[in-house]
């Protein structure tokens, strides 16, 4: 086992983006659960490593880091020479490609994320919580989310993936929330747009991101 210390449940949508880009690496790494239910992540002992009390919190040697997509940044470059190697830019890309990562990766985060994510609470999270689903918040953000999806189609009719013809983190960053999405009975929001659903059958079907999924089933450590 290497020196990576992921803390959360990998149910979470932050969470499984860090272990998603960790397999993508070939990084091994430690999961230690951390129940949320029982305020475990408002613990005085957790929130000296995630002072906000959320999940993940990451350590690797002296680093300690919070907020997922941050940690996939220091993943990449930290372990620039491992596993897929083009998740941030190939080798010898440049500032143009590795821009290019970037941008979409803040697309995802900017505009995809913020719909997507009020539907994952809504569709997947708030039965869970044993909470009402709330029906003009899923309207509301299926039609902001449809019209994230309408310039992606576009996107991908010019390129393979989001940042170019490989595989990169903004299109593994959009994986947790799809998945969710997708798996609550939304997936014609992707299905329907000839693009996009190539993109996520490609994407989705990547073997770091079922092994992920398998872990969202597996008893916490």
């Amino acid at each position: 086992m290497g020196s990576v210390t992921v803390y959360g449940p990998p149910i979470s949508t932050a969470v499984s983006r860090v272990l998603a880009c960790l397999l993508e690496k070939d990084v091994d790494f430690k999961l230690v659960n951390v129940d949320m239910a029982k305020g475990q992540h408002k613990s005085p002992d957790y929130l000296k490593l995630q002072p906000f009390g959320q999940v993940p919190a990451f350590q690797d040697e002296h680093a300690t880091l919070f907020e997922s997509r941050a940690i996939c940044r220091y993943i990449c470059d930290k372990y620039a020479n491992r596993g897929n190697q083009s998740l941030f830019g190939r080798n010898g890309g440049g500032p143009a490609e590795r821009a290019q990562v970037e941008q979409w990766l803040e697309a995802e985060s900017q505009s995809f994320n913020p719909p997507s994510s009020a539907l994952v609470f809504q569709l997947a999270f708030a039965p869970r919580m044993g909470l009402p689903q709330d029906p003009a918040a899923i309207e509301l953000n299926q039609a902001k989310l449809a019209k994230v999806l309408d310039v992606y189609e576009r996107r991908l009719g010019e390129s393979r993936f989001l940042a170019g013809d490989e595989f990169a983190l903004a299109d593994l960053a959009h994986l947790p929330n799809a998945h969710y999405i997708c798996a609550a009975g939304k997936d014609d929001m992707f299905a329907s747009r000839k693009n996009v659903a190539r993109w996520w059958e490609e994407i989705s079907t990547r073997p770091s991101w079922k092994k992920v999924v398998d872990m969202f089933s597996a008893p916490p450590a």
